[in-house]
């Protein structure tokens, strides 16, 4: 994996949820036509004029497009996001906005913005024997980030300043759960403990810069993940019981119904 390019420049959605595309970051502009796919349990459509940034792309299935489908599609490693992404806490908000909804639909002004952007990404990659080929890259990518920033303030509006100590709560709870803790704990205690903080400071925390409290997102990750694991059919439902730590099959399939909207079965039907 260490040896895989830092950047890879797609024009179909096919093989998003594929294995060559876990540990990145895609990055999409839809050009003309739609596609539709699952994210989250929900069927969304991508359509002329949107843009859809996916920071782990194994969690969308069932991609379907048109026959006049168009689309760029820019994937970014994530050391590699890392080092292009501004220091701005702005970023921590666009995360989460974009972890419940990927799409954000652009007005004319800001499609014309998002199209110049890949196309100097793209006119940019292709000159590999640029000495400073890979920081040409990191500007090119940033001013994509910067302008993707841009859309989401004016879309969701530019929220007040975050302070440094809440914008290091949330980046570590953040931290936690995508690195997958949620697969063994999922009580808010365990998260608390590890960032230092109370259960309800964290709470708090979470829900002033997310409006959502943390056991929302705690739980929002692992349904996310329980959805994608119940589409592989190479694992029986009693080895995803295991990887999640639960005492119970039985505990297992409640907890799908309560949190999936269905029985365990219904996503393998």
């Amino acid at each position: 994996m260490d040896n895989r390019p830092d950047i890879i420049i797609e024009n179909t959605l096919t093989e998003i949820d594929s294995d060559r595309f876990v540990g990145y970051l895609a990055h999409a502009f839809c050009r003309n036509g739609y596609s539709t796919f699952t994210f989250n349990n929900e069927q969304l459509r991508f359509e002329a004029g949107n843009c859809l940034i996916l920071t782990r792309c194994n969690t969308v299935a069932n991609v379907v497009q048109s026959p006049d489908f168009m689309v760029d599609v820019v994937y970014v490693a994530q050391p590699f996001i890392e080092v292009c992404t501004p220091q701005s806490n702005y970023g921590m908000k666009g995360h989460l906005a974009l972890f419940n909804n990927p799409i954000m639909q652009l007005n004319p002004e800001q499609q014309e913005v998002c199209m110049l952007n890949f196309d100097y990404i793209k006119r940019r990659y292709a000159f590999t024997n640029h000495h400073f080929h890979r920081e040409a890259m990191i500007n090119a990518i940033q001013r994509m980030i910067i302008d993707f920033f841009d859309f989401h303030a004016e879309l969701y509006g530019n929220e007040e300043k975050v302070t440094s100590q809440y914008s290091q709560i949330m980046d570590g709870f953040l931290a936690l759960l995508e690195r997958g803790d949620y697969h063994e704990n999922r009580e808010i205690g365990y998260y608390a403990d590890k960032l230092c903080v109370t259960p309800k400071y964290l709470s708090e925390v979470t829900k002033k810069l997310s409006g959502f409290p943390a056991n929302y997102w705690i739980t929002r990750y692992t349904a996310l993940e329980i959805s994608r694991l119940l589409r592989d059919r190479s694992l029986t439902l009693t080895e995803i019981s295991d990887r999640f730590n639960f005492s119970s099959p039985s505990y297992f399939t409640r907890y799908v119904q309560k949190y999936l909207g269905a029985n365990p079965m219904d996503f393998r039907e």
